[in-house]
């Protein structure tokens, strides 16, 4: 008979020999759709079962993870885990363990996803598909959703669960002879709001913009960058906002002289970029969950409550990633990574559409790919465009043109660009995939950005 995942934590638990024991087990259901010339090619739905055991000998601790659904499975991870605390240094992390924290769904089941998720979505594509042959028009594509199910349960009483349902949808169109291609993609929890007749009308209107193409030379071009690319370069600021590195003067939210910038001016005074737990749509975790240790995670902080963190409010840096060590070293509040992000501009209203009707010459993007980091001083970044760079003039797009390599700072960019929309859910193609696909984000309109050569990447 197959266990349940408070039935293995519980094992856990009880079978290890260490001073005291965290499990985290998280239930997984997947369902996704997968097409190609305007045909469905694949689906398929997954189930799996992860666990972490994580044993604590005095201030030394090991981790351990694998896949789990029995307790002689489980039994291996814990005994692997007590050794590797046994044989590991003194954590510098050390701290006791959050105690006593109890959730009242503890005892209930995994929430799974099926491929009945797609009952409204698979009909309306197969209508897509059609719109987009008679169009001439080739649609690529694919959908996934999944819900995990976490239970995190400790020796000294915590016992927690978190349903997370996390979902995407992307669709390549391409013209009928493949020259050329535009990008639309979106995240979702449910796919109930999910329109597969928007997503290909909105494909058929990038193409068409691209019925003109333009050459550009590399330069600095007053460019609006949808909240998809604005999501891409976000993350990436997100993910560098480390306190200890920026402690240790090793990056950009480091102070000169050492120490971080936490209390100083770091974008524009109307700029806020905070985290919430109940953000509506993009809801997350409330408690944290760390498998690891790192210089932005530790294993000693499981269970520890989140809330709203503003990283920036008002343009000044108001927080940094943060665990309890980190936190006694910088003076500051313990402020743990939260699985989500929100960028606000004061008083931005309006859309893409009015950017772009209020600019004289530009460029529109769509997204951004293969972001790399050049300077963590700086967090200077380079990467490429990708699936539609759009000709904008006299507040009109009037065609396509060729892609660029771009060198920008998402953390000057804050500070430099000249008009936002309103904020709204957005889904960075760069990392949205596998890493981070909640956040919400404006199109903001940069007059110089950076396109530093021309690609030739289609």
């Amino acid at each position: 008979m197959t266990s349940t995942p408070q039935q293995l934590v519980e094992h856990a638990l009880s079978s290890s020999r260490a001073d005291h024991c965290v499990a985290i087990v998280r239930n997984q259901t997947s369902a996704n759709l997968r097409w190609a010339n305007n045909t469905l090619t694949t689906n398929g739905v997954m189930h799996a079962v992860a666990v972490t055991v994580i044993s604590f000998v005095g201030e030394r601790a090991g981790s351990v993870s694998g896949s789990a659904s029995d307790p002689e499975q489980v039994t291996a991870l814990v005994e692997a885990a007590d050794a590797a605390a046994r044989a590991s240094s003194p954590a510098e992390d050390a701290a006791e363990l959050v105690t006593g924290a109890a959730a009242p769904d503890w005892d209930d089941a995994p929430v799974t996803t099926d491929i009945h998720v797609y009952d409204a979505f698979a009909p309306a594509l197969g209508e897509a598909f059609g719109r987009a042959s008679s169009g001439g028009r080739v649609l690529y594509g694919f959908v996934n959703h999944e819900v995990s199910t976490t239970y995190l349960g400790s020796s000294t009483g915590v016992r927690l669960r978190h349903v997370q349902p996390t979902g995407h949808y992307a669709c390549t169109g391409k013209t009928a002879d493949l020259t050329q291609s535009a990008w639309v993609g979106g995240a979702t929890r449910d796919f109930a709001h999910v329109d597969a007749l928007a997503m290909e009308a909105e494909v058929a209107t990038r193409l068409g913009w691209g019925s003109r193409q333009v050459d550009l030379p590399a330069g600095r071009y007053d460019t609006i960058l949808p909240p998809t690319a604005v999501a891409d370069l976000m993350i990436d600021a997100y993910w560098n906002a480390g306190a200890r590195v920026a402690h240790e003067g090793q990056s950009v939210f480091s102070r000169r002289g050492g120490g971080t910038r936490i209390g100083e001016q770091v974008a524009r005074p109307e700029v806020t970029l905070y985290s919430d737990p109940a953000y509506p749509g993009l809801e997350c975790s409330p408690f944290n969950v760390a498998g690891s240790s790192s210089n932005t995670d530790s294993v000693f902080d499981n269970a520890l409550p989140l809330a709203r963190t503003d990283w920036i409010s008002g343009g000044d840096l108001g927080a940094l990633l943060q665990t309890r060590h980190s936190a006694a070293m910088t003076g500051q509040p313990v402020t743990p990574a939260i699985d989500n992000l929100v960028l606000d501009v004061e008083r931005a209203d309006g859309g893409i559409d009015d950017l772009v009707a209020g600019t004289e010459r530009g460029l529109l993007l769509t997204c951004l790919w293969y972001i790399r980091e050049v300077d963590p001083q700086t967090l200077l970044l380079t990467g490429l465009t990708r699936d539609g760079v759009y000709l904008v003039e006299d507040g009109e797009v009037t065609g396509a043109v060729n892609n660029f390599r771009f060198n920008e700072s998402p953390v000057d960019l804050l500070s430099r660009f000249s008009h936002a929309s309103a904020t709204v859910p957005a889904f960075s193609r760069e990392w949205g995939d596998d890493y981070f696909s909640r956040t919400a984000m404006p199109a903001l309109r940069v007059p110089d950005f950076n396109m530093s050569s021309v690609s030739q990447a289609r």
